[in-house]
């Protein structure tokens, strides 16, 4: 198969979350072992950084790539969702994994992966090891893809794990409160081995503080023992939270004396996160004269930072593109969004994406107006041509909306 026959193989055959929802979480690690033995125990050949949470684990994913790559270290990173190409999940010092890579990998384990029910966040995860195994890369951060201790990543031994934060998503899965899912999301905490955590709340710090003691782990809140603030490419104003989360990992690290990373090296890192590693969607400006932002906040908590930003901007009109996924609560969402807005509703281009007509209706209970448009690009598009030079335009709601004007 070439790389297009291999990746739409993977979309299609596999049970993958970010298409159809329940049908690809599972309920152990057992498939994670049973692909890993089969590929020779890559993982085991890997430093590792480990990072969960509900929102950050991919800004701080990045930052910690950027500055272990200003520091002159092979980096691998592995992050999902992707926006636009599969191949943006697996990266070496911010190239992605080749195609043909990709393509070998599939067609050699296709037999094994069939046989096995192998999913595709499995399948993934497992090209992810392999890859950085072959490339003998120095360090690799890996990112969660969904909780965390039933995460097909959570077979690793990291040098460090990161949980940066907790919000009420994905309820359906790991549970509809927020100590349910801190007590998913620490299920990455390994024993003996030290956690960051990056933001806590009163209810969340007795499920991390529990889960540490329990494996004898040192842990260390950031938000406490960092008060520096360096600047970043990434202009979030939610990215202040993942940068402590980041300098005191980078403190960890150093203190374990593997790597060596310097002051000048962590300020270069954080300045260069998007030239060094190729993130995008994060508070990422499109335009100017009427600027353009977009951003892949999706839930209560991102939101809600994303929308008092754009509230400390200035502009004639506020216009909004919006879309979201059908398992995000909106009785919990449209009360954040400012209601000066001209709203420009649509579905994003997945199996998952909520009806416009539904989204809209929904809205107009919170006085929330605009227009229903077709596709996401089609409403972007509207925006742009209603847009002033004074006027603001935001696009965002979900990953996959942000995926279709990128």
């Amino acid at each position: 198969m070439n790389y297009q026959e291999t990746t739409e193989w993977l979309f299609k055959q596999l049970p993958m979350y970010q298409l159809q929802g329940a049908t690809a979480y599972k309920k152990d690690l057992t498939n994670t072992q049973l692909l890993v033995q089969h590929l020779g125990n890559p993982h085991l050949n890997l430093k590792c950084i480990h990072v969960a949470g509900t929102n950050g684990k991919g800004s701080t994913s990045h930052m910690l790539s950027s500055i272990l790559q200003e520091a002159g270290y092979k980096v691998g990173l592995y992050t999902s969702p992707h926006l636009k190409d599969y191949r943006e999940r697996i990266k070496i010092n911010g190239k992605e994994i080749s195609e043909d890579f990709v393509c070998e990998f599939i067609n050699a384990n296709k037999d094994f992966f069939e046989a096995n029910d192998i999913s595709f966040f499995e399948m993934s995860v497992g090209l992810a090891f392999d890859y950085f195994s072959k490339e003998k890369v120095d360090i690799a951060i890996i990112e969660v893809g969904m909780g965390g201790r039933l995460d097909a990543t959570n077979i690793i031994t990291p040098l460090v794990s990161i949980i940066t934060n907790i919000g009420l998503d994905h309820t359906q899965f790991l549970g509809n409160t927020i100590e349910l899912i801190a007590f998913e999301k620490a299920g990455i905490i390994k024993n003996t081995l030290p956690v960051v955590i990056g933001e806590y709340t009163t209810e969340t710090n007795k499920v991390f503080l529990a889960k540490a003691k329990e494996n004898s782990s040192e842990i260390y809140f950031a938000s406490d023992l960092i008060s520096e603030v360096l600047p970043s490419d990434l202009l979030g104003n939610y990215q202040i939270h993942n940068k402590k989360t980041v300098l005191q990992t980078v403190k960890i690290i150093n203190s374990q004396k593997e790597f060596k990373i310097s002051q000048d090296q962590i300020k270069s890192g954080l300045l260069n996160v998007v030239k060094n590693t190729g993130l995008q969607g994060r508070w990422q400006q499109l335009g100017h004269s009427p600027k353009i932002i977009c951003d892949t906040a999706h839930n209560k908590e991102g939101l809600s930072i994303v929308i008092s930003q754009i509230e400390k901007e200035t502009f004639d009109t506020l216009h909004i593109v919006f879309g979201v996924v059908n398992d995000k609560n909106l009785d919990e969402i449209l009360p954040l969004l400012p209601k000066n807005a001209i709203y420009y509703f649509s579905k994003p281009n997945n199996p998952r994406g909520l009806d416009s007509q539904e989204l809209y209706k929904k809205a107009l209970d919170f006085n929330l107006k605009g227009e229903v448009f077709n596709s996401i690009t089609t409403a972007y598009q509207k925006a742009k041509q209603a847009a002033k030079d004074n006027d603001f335009i935001y696009v965002g709601g979900s990953t996959f909306v942000v995926a279709e004007i990128l």
